[in-house]
């Protein structure tokens, strides 16, 4: 599929400006909207809108479906009537600067809790008749998920395999008594997904009012302590004991010497085709309700995965297994018809990766910062960049333009300033504008890059289990000049 040409900025909420210790579906969030239109751009790329799991990763999230109750507006809460202006006051340590998860978890699940126990009770007849359409709208993956996470809370967060076996197992009788005994939690954390749902729609359609389109991410992998691995075990590689046989993650690569391994359970391809794909099928549908876009993030592993035996405890003795291939995607097109996705084909990628994503269309991306250690045939370098293809400066999870820059081989400085034109003193702007004169339909900066941030900006750095995902901007750090450059190069380049 074909995009129209077009540029826009990488940027998760978390990282946006407020006062509740994390950005979120605030006022900043539609100011963002706001300075994008500014800026002459029409995308807005985000990471997953899943929870956070180990690490606090947005890609080890505890459900494939449910949003992070993380990002919900407090100052919405206030306003229906759920949480009173002394809840609003921050407390100390919640930083403006990063966001400093031990500070920032507690609070905002504390004041949730509070609007929730204050909407049970006293939420009006239109408020609760809302409520109960949202429930029975979600009810094919909200049920399990309500339950599973108010049993994680109750059973100190061991992995389920260790629960009761009868709860492990979802014996019928066992789940029912289940919730009835935590009836309480279940409907915090429907409300939370409720609030989550809400107010992300009213954003969305405030960005789609404004010509701004949401670029969403949806994992391959989904993390084992997961609603959906615990519902459906039967989809999973797992042992007798429901404890995962093989685990996902990557072989040594630019980033580790011995590999990435990510722990995440594999599918068990067998069984979701027998389903017809039923599960993956309704993932996407799912994700298209929340985003215009989707991103899929470690595209390649549908066509070859590495797997890597669980008691491992690197990726190093690992092997390449076949994917589902073209299977999978025929049944997503035939459910849901042509989709607008973009495969994030990076790493070890062979002729049937390719092959896969042109059968479907599916534009690969192709990330600047990678493009000056080879030679003039490197896929990465402008001059070889397709239509079909979504360029960046960097992503999540590389360094900042000017981070790289900094720590960049004598080859890649040479290369750079001859291929370039530049004499290397503004690499960020430089990136950004080569991104944006390339043939590529789609380019994306990384909003570290548009205000020219150094590595302690950075967003992640993969095969590191903590210490990440934790950068905010703020809004002293924008200029006029920032936004007023940006539509300029959308102009000179046709992507307007």
């Amino acid at each position: 599929m074909r995009f129209p040409r077009a540029s826009g900025v990488l940027l998760h909420p978390t990282s946006l400006p407020g006062p509740h210790g994390s950005g979120d579906f605030g006022p900043d969030a539609y100011h963002f909207v706001d300075w994008l239109v500014a800026g002459g751009q029409k995308l807005w790329q985000i990471l997953p809108l899943t929870g956070i799991g180990p690490g606090n990763s947005p890609y080890m999230s505890n459900s494939a479906f449910a949003g992070n109750v993380l990002l919900v507006d407090l100052a919405d809460l206030h306003a229906q009537g759920w949480l009173d202006a002394e809840g609003l006051v921050p407390v100390d340590g919640l930083s403006a600067e990063a966001v400093d998860f031990a500070v920032m978890y507690p609070y905002r699940m504390e004041r949730l809790a509070h609007a929730a126990k204050h909407f049970r009770r006293h939420g009006t007849a239109a408020q609760q008749d809302d409520f109960q359409r949202f429930l029975a709208d979600h009810w094919s993956w909200l049920d399990d998920y309500a339950l599973f996470m108010s049993l994680c809370e109750h059973l100190a967060w061991r992995d389920w395999c260790e629960w009761p076996p009868a709860l492990a197992k979802r014996d019928p009788a066992a789940l029912t008594d289940a919730r009835a005994q935590h009836a309480e939690r279940i409907h915090f954390w429907q409300f939370c997904q409720w609030r989550f749902y809400r107010q992300w729609a009213q954003l969305k359609a405030y960005a789609n009012g404004r010509g701004v389109e949401i670029i969403g991410d949806t994992p391959i992998f989904i993390g084992y302590l997961s609603a959906e691995v615990w519902a459906n075990q039967h989809l999973f590689e797992l042992d007798e004991r429901g404890r995962p046989r093989v685990v996902a993650g990557v072989p040594p690569d630019f980033f580790s010497a011995t590999g990435q391994r990510w722990g995440n359970p594999l599918y068990k391809w067998s069984a979701h085709k027998k389903d017809g794909y039923a599960w993956w099928v309704e993932r996407i549908r799912r994700t298209f309700e929340l985003v215009d876009i989707v991103r899929i993030d470690h595209f390649r592993g549908f066509a070859g995965y590495w797997e890597i035996p669980s008691s491992e405890p690197t990726a190093v003795k690992g092997q390449w297994v076949p994917g589902p291939g073209e299977p999978l995607f025929k049944a997503i097109a035939k459910a849901l018809g042509p989709l607008p996705i973009i495969a994030e084909d990076l790493g070890v990628i062979t002729p049937d990766v390719d092959a896969l994503r042109k059968k479907f269309g599916f534009p690969g991306m192709r990330i600047l910062q990678f493009a000056f250690a080879g030679d003039a045939s490197d896929r990465f370098l402008p001059h070889n960049h397709e239509h079909d293809t979504v360029v960046y400066p960097g992503t999540h999870d590389n360094d900042t333009v000017a981070g790289w820059w900094a720590t960049a081989t004598d080859h890649e400085r040479h290369f750079a300033r001859g291929y370039l034109a530049t004499d290397g003193h503004d690499m960020p702007w430089t990136l950004i504008r080569t991104a944006m004169a390339s043939v590529a339909d789609t380019a994306v900066h990384p909003m570290q890059d548009v205000l020219a941030l150094p590595t302690d900006s950075r967003m992640n750095y993969p095969g590191q289990e903590s210490g990440w995902w934790r950068w905010r901007f703020q809004w002293n750090q924008v200029h006029p000049w920032h936004a007023g450059r940006l539509v300029e190069l959308a102009r000179f380049y046709g992507r307007t």
